[in-house]
């Protein structure tokens, strides 16, 4: 079967890895997927965390799915929400948003596993200034889909027969897929872009082996099937194909380049609100941002 395959940027954080694979040279999108982080796995010494500073967004949603760990969100909105395995974490930046993702304080002195993936959603045409919002989907509430040896969980969108509560923009698929020995798990067909990401274990992808967090684009249209003799994790994602580009530069994705000129001059002079609780302290704009595109 033909598939796009994207090796993983990675960057040491010092404490753990990061393995970017969107946006790339060889593809920006798959689907409204704008940006696709995975982190770990790994475990932060006692006195060592996660301390990722207020900073803003404009013109997307960002999505937080753990495996192990915990992180503290806060935003400028308000919301206070502590993330856990299995619950989705959606921000949606609209025109704009602060957010700051910290390891609990209450786990400053323990060992502090982290493991997951973060990714950001592009804001479909017609919708990219809407107001900020923050929705937490409890792990509870995500759809599971069991055959046999074979469990999914639908975080975003509708997979198997199943729906997630999770609040969807535009069409988006998105999966977290656990296979025991022996399992099988067909990838649906019917969104405009898929991709594949494994992220524990060992598996094949219609009988190609996956390397691990490597980033699989399918095919439009192609049917495919992921299994494994032994066992695997892998991430399901996709959705509605966008037709009019986003430009990426660092925090910010837009349309217009433009506006993304004005949201660092709003960051860089402070017309960007605080976050409640999380006040002191920022990061400012980078003169070389990792992320960034030219399209």
């Amino acid at each position: 079967m033909t598939m796009q395959t994207i090796t993983p940027t990675t960057y040491d954080l010092g404490e753990f890895e990061v393995r970017r694979v969107l946006p790339s040279r060889q593809r920006r999108m798959v689907g409204p997927f704008i940006f696709v982080d995975q982190f770990g796995p790994a475990v932060m010494p006692p006195g060592a965390g996660m301390g990722v500073r207020p900073h803003p967004h404009i013109n997307l949603a960002t999505v937080t799915y753990l495996f192990d760990g915990a992180i503290d969100h806060r935003d400028s909105l308000g919301s206070h929400q502590l993330i856990e395995p299995g619950a989705v974490n959606l921000m949606t930046a609209g025109k704009g948003i602060v957010h700051s993702e910290r390891s609990p304080v209450d786990q400053h002195d323990k060992p502090k596993p982290m493991f997951g993936m973060q990714t950001w959603l592009a804001l479909p045409d017609g919708q990219e200034e809407i107001d900020p919002a923050f929705e937490h989907v409890p792990a509870e509430t995500i759809p599971v889909v069991e055959d046999g040896c074979a469990k999914a969980y639908v975080i975003m969108g509708s997979l198997w027969g199943k729906t997630a509560p999770t609040t969807c923009l535009s069409e988006t698929i998105y999966a977290d897929i656990q296979l025991a020995a022996g399992g099988a798990m067909p990838i649906d067909a019917d969104a405009d872009e898929r991709a594949v990401m494994l992220v524990e274990g060992e598996a094949e992808l219609s009988g190609q082996p996956l390397e691990k967090y490597t980033l699989y684009v399918l095919a439009p249209g192609d049917a495919a099937t992921l299994s494994s003799s032994t066992s695997a994790r892998a991430m399901l994602l996709g959705g509605e194909a966008f037709s009019t580009p986003r430009h990426v530069w660092w925090n910010f994705v837009s349309s217009d380049r433009e506006r993304i000129e004005q949201a660092k001059r709003d960051w860089n002079e402070g017309r960007f609100p605080k976050v409640p609780g999380d006040e002191k302290e920022f990061i400012p704009i980078p003169e070389v941002p990792l992320t960034r595109s030219d399209g």
